[in-house]
């Protein structure tokens, strides 16, 4: 189903009714939609099961797909919505190799989590089409699906999830050269960098000790090259502002959860570049940070 040219005020309206509705629906009732429901529709109406999902998910939305808000739901619900192969996440090098224990350390702690079948889960960065619209990437598997995460004082800091290793990828494909990151959570992103050829070392912020045992104790020795990997106990912005980024060729920042709380931590480290021009920065989750802080994409988000 193709969607429909929008006229640019309306284009910013459905932009903030979009994302408010998913970001509602994700947080109140991802796993709203159950297999059985999904498997129904898709052989009622013989529909692919991500159409099927859709037309499920716009009903949880309570949205009129067929009547006043057909071009909603042309234009975001549909190209919104994914089904994953798990085997394809399965087989990333760092959920493959990679073993962690569940323990817990202070206020940290290494533990695991599990999606249901067809429960909701944002699975990428929004994507922004020609004429401006602003579409959120929902995914979802028809399998249980395990993951690996880390806790701080029980709200999980990073997970193995897909939308983490689909945002990082992009960054671990840039670095090159003696690599700075802010920000060690479950170590995905150096155990990648430091499995490059062109990358010479990974220097890691982390501020939290606990953070840091844990990771040295159980997950450091499992990389194959982690001589390449050094933690440094520190602030990431007083570490930013101090002058000690010299040396490095790539500088990472991932300290956020997500883009709501990542705004103004990431136009503090862009004011904060100048201290070493010549590196190559990148930050997580960037260009849908971007986005939210172009006002002229929304309408009454502000």
């Amino acid at each position: 189903m193709r969607g429909m040219i929008l006229p640019r005020e309306t284009v910013r309206k459905y932009n903030s009714r979009a994302a408010y509705l998913f970001s509602l629906y994700l947080n109140l009732s991802p796993g709203a939609i159950t297999i059985d429901a999904l498997t129904e529709m898709s052989d009622a109406c013989n529909m692919t099961y991500e159409r099927a999902y859709a037309e499920l998910l716009a009903a949880c939305l309570d949205i009129d797909a067929s009547g006043g808000d057909k071009a909603l739901f042309k234009n975001y619900i549909i190209p919104a919505v994914h089904m994953l192969d798990a085997e394809k996440f399965k087989s990333d090098p760092y959920f493959k190799n990679i073993k962690l224990p569940e323990i817990k350390r202070g206020r940290w702690e290494l533990t695991k989590m599990k999606f249901a079948p067809c429960e909701a889960f944002v699975c990428d960065e929004f994507i922004k089409t020609e004429n401006c619209e602003l579409v959120p990437q929902i995914g979802f598997f028809t399998e249980e699906f395990e993951f690996p995460a880390i806790k701080e004082d029980g709200r999980e800091w990073m997970t193995l999830m897909p939308n983490e290793t689909t945002t990082t990828i992009p960054s671990v494909n840039r670095a090159f050269g003696n690599v700075l990151t802010y920000g060690l959570g479950l170590g995905y992103f150096a155990y990648m960098c430091s499995e490059k050829e062109n990358v010479s070392s990974v220097t890691v912020v982390e501020i939290s000790d606990d953070a840091a045992s844990l990771f040295r104790e159980f997950i450091l020795p499992q990389f194959p090259h982690a001589d390449k990997v050094k933690i440094i106990a520190d602030d990431a912005f007083e570490f930013a502002g101090s002058g000690k980024t010299a040396d490095y060729d790539f500088i990472f920042a991932d300290i956020w959860h997500d883009v709501g709380d990542g705004m103004e931590m990431y136009k503090k480290f862009k004011s904060l570049e100048a201290k070493n021009p010549s590196a190559v920065y990148d930050y997580w989750l960037e260009r849908s940070i971007s986005y939210y802080l172009d006002k002229s994409l929304w309408q009454n988000l502000y």
